[in-house]
């Protein structure tokens, strides 16, 4: 469980932190990209820049607020202890779903609107899928779901911000 914790806490750190970063930061050994240099993009792809960091950073302030609720209820499966654990999944799993669409409805770059609606509808699906929870069992199960799995769920919007 703490293993658990501590890689989505961690996670939710990177994610929010390369979300931070824009596309104008070179690379050691780069020119520079900017106001002031010669490569200076136009006023318009400047303002679009801003508005993607500006989304990029709002779904990073909702993988941090959610991140740990769903590992928590996720980590609470395998005790067996029914469907009071499994509700909590579900909810923590909906309102995940309900932040990222909040997150990117407002995105002036329509693919991130497209991606962040088809990426809440999964989680709310996923959420409904009764199967899913009756298949985690076992401390590696969670660990599949909250590894490869949700990152396989929130892949549509990652591809924006990463």
């Amino acid at each position: 469980m703490r293993q658990v914790m501590r890689a989505l806490i961690v996670g939710g750190v990177l994610f929010s932190a390369a979300a931070c970063g824009t596309a104008n930061n070179p690379a050691p050994g780069e020119q520079a990209v900017g106001i002031g240099s010669e490569t200076a993009p136009p006023p318009g792809v400047r303002a679009s820049e801003s508005a993607l960091k500006t989304s990029c950073e709002a779904i990073g302030q909702v993988y941090s607020k959610n991140m740990a609720p769903v590992a928590e209820a996720l980590s609470k499966l395998p005790d067996g202890t029914g469907k009071k654990n499994q509700q909590q999944a579900q909810q923590a799993l909906k309102a995940f779903a309900t932040e990222i669409r909040g997150a990117t409805q407002q995105s002036p770059d329509p693919k991130l609107r497209t991606d962040g609606e088809k990426t809440a509808k999964v989680l709310q699906a996923k959420a409904a899928d009764a199967g899913l929870f009756s298949k985690i069992k076992t401390n590696e199960d969670v660990n599949t779901v909250l590894g490869s799995t949700l990152k396989e769920w929130l892949s549509p919007i990652d591809q924006h911000c990463s």
